[in-house]
């Protein structure tokens, strides 16, 4: 085990973990910040998106270790009252079915729109494809893009 200070959220945290933890556990299990989410365990479902210095990372492959002084962002994080465009955009465009792959879909869109404001059709296609959605919600998905582009 070793004592970890970590920035999440714009807030500091202390954890005692060991040093290969991924960082997805020590959001859930010792911060109780479970909005991400647990997909495969292999960085490829996207479930697990966070924000590591403003870019999209999966936090089940990120050890505590590799963090440094990083700023990490969560869902949680993205604003206070879950009222960020892109969230206004998805619940405006009825995005979510069952939910669970959410959280990390608007944490790469909301990466995807900071590097690029205005993206294409395909630019959106490429810059989702590695998140994943059981429920096919992907044309809703694309269409809160346009729309949080657009605010």
């Amino acid at each position: 085990m070793a004592l970890f200070s970590l920035n999440i959220n714009g807030k500091s945290h202390q954890v005692d973990v060991a040093p290969d933890t991924p960082i997805l556990w020590v959001l859930r299990d010792h911060l109780n910040l479970v909005g991400t989410k647990y997909g495969c365990g292999i960085a490829q479902c996207g479930a697990c998106t966070i924000h590591l210095n403003g870019m999209a990372t999966r936090a089940c492959q990120l050890q505590v270790s590799m963090v440094g002084d990083a700023q990490i962002t969560t869902i949680e994080g993205l604003s206070e009252q879950g009222d960020h465009p892109v969230q206004q955009a998805w619940l405006e465009e009825d995005v979510p079915q069952c939910g669970y792959c959410q959280t990390g879909q608007i944490m790469t869109a909301v990466s995807l729109l900071n590097n690029n404001p205005n993206p294409t059709d395909e630019e959106i296609e490429n810059g989702m494809s590695g998140n994943l959605c059981r429920c096919g919600t992907y044309s809703r998905i694309k269409k809160a893009i346009k729309r949080a582009a657009n605010a």
